[in-house]
């Protein structure tokens, strides 16, 4: 054979062989060894006296969504559903997400407020386009972030801000008003307090002085110009600064949200046994008459931060050493529930699931239900 024959037949012989091995070959990766997979987890190998490994939690759902929700992928998840389409479809599957997770309410009010904000600057200040949606999810936080938003931009806040809630000037929204009066002025207390006071009827400066106040405890923007003005000083001297030196119209309010910023300053999240000295704290609003509207602030904070945890959020109601004061927080308890829960048999759900009959007891009498079950 001649030598150029012979070298092709080879290299004939040597394609079919390699065809061959391509199509028995399995070509998905291989597993990893149980000594490889130790030496990537730091656990001993199997067959040195460690049990196989249990395959981990799921990061994510089938729908792509994570198995925990934290703020961020939450608020990122939302801001771009609404930027690819509008804000009443971002609302509705915050609305969904909150209710089948409850603990996502920690921290929906939030995320309601930016994209609120979001929608202004979307709609170039079109109020009435931004507030068509519907809003009342997370405690109509996505209105209050709108309102704070067009407060902002105005050039005119003070006069402004009593055409934006017109005419209907709802709760909600003349809420959302406080929010954007401590917005306008940079968290002055005081400043924000005179554009509360240009509301004509005491229950609208009064709805303002609540949003001021949340706005003041417990700022929702991650915004070193929205941190809470309260200096440590007179934090040492009154524990529940600045709320005795409010004029009595506004001083509720700030006793009812001055926890918030206990909570928060404790580390509530990796600190359950806070909310119980939470109700000790707000016994120094005794002398100044703010311990019972504080001891409410408790009850709703405590509620609002364990909405999956009912019974739970009312044994540290119980944990107060007197009635009254367990009374107040019950109170509180009913009243963030009936806030997130709208509907009708909201209460009555929540003060079955309370099993302590003493604070069952409290919860269906602030609930405006009868004292038994029946």
């Amino acid at each position: 054979m001649q030598p150029r024959v012979f070298a092709i037949l080879t290299a004939l012989l040597l394609g079919v062989l390699g065809l061959g091995s391509v199509a028995v070959t399995d070509w998905s990766p291989a597993a990893a060894t149980a000594t490889q997979a130790a030496k990537a987890s730091g656990a001993p190998a199997a067959g040195a006296g460690a049990q196989p490994a249990a395959a981990g939690p799921a990061s994510a759902t089938p729908t792509g969504d994570p198995a925990v929700w934290t703020r961020s992928t939450l608020r990122n998840k939302l801001m771009a559903e609404m930027d690819a389409t509008d804000p009443g479809v971002a609302l509705a599957d915050l609305d969904k997400i909150s209710k089948e997770k409850p603990y996502t309410v920690r921290f929906c009010h939030p995320i309601a407020h930016e994209l609120g904000h979001a929608a202004v600057k979307r709609f170039n200040a079109d109020f009435q386009k931004v507030i068509s949606f519907p809003h009342e999810t997370c405690a109509a936080g996505y209105l209050h972030g709108a309102v704070e938003e067009m407060l902002n931009a105005s050039s005119q806040p003070e006069t402004d801000l009593l055409k934006l809630c017109a005419p209907k000037n709802s709760g909600p929204c003349i809420h959302g008003v406080g929010h954007g009066t401590m917005f306008v002025v940079k968290q002055d207390v005081a400043k924000a307090r005179d554009l509360c006071n240009k509301f004509p009827s005491d229950q609208n400066r009064i709805r303002c002085s609540e949003g001021l106040f949340m706005q003041l405890f417990g700022p929702d923007e991650e915004d070193e110009q929205a941190k809470a003005n309260l200096p440590a000083d007179k934090l040492a001297q009154d524990p529940l600064y600045p709320c005795k030196d409010q004029p009595s119209l506004f001083q509720s309010a700030c006793f009812f949200y001055a926890p918030t910023f206990y909570l928060s300053s404790h580390d509530y999240p990796n600190h359950p046994e806070v909310y119980a000295e939470a109700l000790k704290w707000c016994l120094n609003g005794k002398a100044g008459g703010g311990a019972v509207d504080c001891s409410r602030g408790v009850g709703s904070r405590t509620m609002k931060y364990n909405l999956d945890r009912e019974d739970w959020a009312s044994q540290q109601c119980a944990t107060a050493a007197d009635g009254w004061q367990r009374k107040a927080c019950a109170e509180g308890l009913v009243s963030y529930y009936t806030v997130n829960y709208t509907d009708g048999g909201a209460a009555g759900r929540l003060c079955a699931k309370i099993t302590d009959k003493e604070m069952q007891g409290y919860c269906r009498s602030a609930s405006g239900l009868s004292s038994t079950l029946d």
